[in-house]
C-alpha cells in the first residue's frame, strides 16, 4: 500500500455532490479499517487544528511517531515517514482520536502531562537521550540548553542539545519548547518563535 497523495485525494472530491463526497469518505473509512484489520496499516495519520496551527499526527502500532508543524511541510513529512518507517501510510483519523483528544485538552488548559504510547524510532543516539530527558521538564517549567546537556551527562554538548530539540519528532507532546537559552530568552523552535511563545504562555497561565 503506497502513501496516498493528499492533493490527489482532495481532487477526487471536486465536482462531486455532497452525497457522493460522503460516500467516498465512508469508503475511505472502510479502507482504513480493513487495512488495519489485515495488518496492512503501518502508519495512520490525521491533521488537527490547534492554536499553533494545523498539526500533522502520525502513529504506528507502537505509538505516536510524528507530530509536525505546518512549516515542516506535511506532505514532505509523510514522504519521509514512508521512506524511513513504511510505505503503508494511510489517513485514518479514528486511530488517532486519543492523541487528538489529549492535545485538545492540553490547549484547553485541562491537561499538564500526556499519557500516550510513543514510538521513538525516528531518533537515536545522543539525540534520543536528549528527547527522553525533555519529558522530565515539568509543565510550566523551563530548562536551559546547558542544563539539559548536563542532565544527559555531556555538559559541553549545548549545541548538540539544540540540534536534538530542533529534530524532535514529537513537538508539543515531548516538550522541547520548555528548553530556553541560559540568558532566559526563548531561543529557536521547530514550529517557529510564535508557536514556542504560545506554548510557554499557555503553560504559564
Amino acid at each position: 500500500m503506497a502513501t496516498i497523495d493528499r492533493g490527489d485525494a482532495n481532487g477526487l472530491f471536486e465536482g462531486l455532490t455532497s452525497d457522493s463526497a460522503e460516500q467516498l469518505a465512508a469508503l475511505h473509512r472502510r479502507l482504513a479499517a480493513a487495512a488495519q484489520a489485515e495488518g496492512l496499516l503501518d502508519i495512520a495519520y490525521r491533521t488537527l487544528d490547534t492554536p499553533v496551527g494545523t498539526l500533522l499526527l502520525a502513529a504506528t502500532p507502537v505509538g505516536l511517531v510524528r507530530v509536525a508543524y505546518p512549516n515542516e511541510n506535511h506532505d514532505a513529512v509523510l514522504t519521509t515517514l514512508a521512506e524511513r518507517v513504511s510505505p503503508r501510510v494511510l489517513a485514518a483519523p479514528a486511530r488517532l482520536d486519543a492523541v487528538a483528544r489529549e492535545i485538545d485538552e492540553y490547549f484547553a488548559g485541562a491537561r499538564t502531562r500526556f499519557d500516550l504510547p510513543l514510538d521513538l524510532q525516528l531518533t537515536g543516539g545522543f539525540r534520543r537521550q536528549v528527547i527522553e530527558q525533555l519529558s522530565d521538564i515539568g509543565y510550566g517549567r523551563r530548562a536551559s540548553y546547558a542544563a539539559v546537556a548536563a542532565a544527559v551527562g555531556n555538559p559541553r554538548a549545548v549545541r548538540a542539545v539544540g540540534s536534538a530539540c530542533a529534530h524532535n519528532p514529537l513537538p508539543v507532546v515531548i516538550p522541547c519548547h520548555r528548553v530556553v537559552r541560559s540568558d532566559g530568552s526563548i531561543g529557536q523552535y521547530v514550529g517557529g518563535i510564535e508557536a514556542k511563545t504560545t506554548l510557554l504562555t499557555l503553560e504559564a497561565a
